[in-house]
């Protein structure tokens, strides 16, 4: 459930928009000089800047330097790149809707401006994500880390080639997948990658993660859900090339014998909710679900 804060007010914002869209092209010249009109000071990143006619944008990790709010204007992949951005700042996300599912950023464009007014007061609600840690092992080494707001997979890049993941849990042989991947997501991310393989739908509260394999050779083989707590390696056993990908947007070619370590991360997401919206409301909107 979201939480009600009463928040100190903001004075300084950053603007992280999606790249290429005509939405954000309208939207940003009117925001800023909005925001400007109440006396916030600004950042923002290469495309804002460009929506603004400039060439001044700063880097998005740079964006949210010393910010007090991050406003996200794009989909969910725009406000994936954010979260990984703040690098564990409890910067609040101030994320609007211009995408086309978005089940995080649940603030319309309609709604900007009068939720963005009250958040300026200090009046608004988080939702707290947990991020997924992971680390990438090899010949005994750390060979890179990343965070993720929703999920990492390991994935095939041959036609008509699976891939051998052996996965240990604690310590504790799980299984060796034969598949064409495997997921591992928060309950944040369970609506995305892994919902489409096949996963199940975790509240975001739920202290839990998520393990999907992808098209598995075994048809027994079903998504596994474990404590938030627990360690997970999985172990690339093929020759086939196989990608280690982070929130579907960074990562890289993994080698035989890696080792990909994941566990709950220290870092928590601040989101800005609308309030009185629920997690069941957004599930019926964004899935089409039946109910009133």
């Amino acid at each position: 459930m979201p939480n009600a804060i009463r928040n100190a007010k903001i004075s300084n914002a950053g603007i992280i928009s999606k790249p290429r869209s005509e939405e954000a092209e309208r939207i940003v010249p009117e925001l800023v000089a909005w925001l400007g009109a109440r006396g916030i000071s600004l950042r923002a990143d290469p495309e804002t800047a460009r929506y603004l006619g400039t060439e001044d944008g700063l880097p998005r990790v740079n964006v949210a330097e010393d910010a007090q709010l991050l406003i996200v204007l794009g989909g969910d992949g725009t406000l994936l790149s954010a979260a990984r951005a703040l690098r564990g700042r409890e910067t609040p996300l101030f994320a609007v809707n211009l995408g086309k599912l978005g089940f995080l950023t649940s603030i319309t464009a309609d709604e900007l401006y009068p939720q963005l007014e009250r958040t300026l007061a200090g009046d608004y609600c988080i939702s707290r994500r947990r991020m997924l840690h992971t680390e990438v092992w090899r010949n005994g080494e750390l060979a890179g880390s990343y965070e993720a707001l929703n999920d990492i997979s390991l994935a095939k890049s041959d036609i008509a080639r699976i891939i051998d993941v052996e996965v240990q849990v604690d310590d504790h042989l799980m299984c060796l997948y034969k598949a064409d991947g495997l997921i591992v997501s928060t309950p944040t991310g369970s609506t995305a990658y892994s919902l489409s393989a096949g996963g199940p739908i975790m509240l975001p509260t739920v202290a839990a993660l998520c393990i999907t394999p992808i098209c598995p050779h075994m048809l027994t083989n079903r998504p596994v859900i474990v404590p938030d707590d627990a360690v997970i390696q999985l172990r690339q056993c093929s020759e086939n090339v196989t990608y280690l990908t982070v929130d579907g947007q960074v990562g890289e070619q993994l080698q035989r014998g890696d080792r990909v370590v994941c566990r709950r991360s220290h870092q928590v997401v601040h989101l800005i909710q609308p309030e009185g919206v629920q997690f069941f409301d957004v599930l019926r909107e964004k899935l089409l679900w039946g109910g009133r």
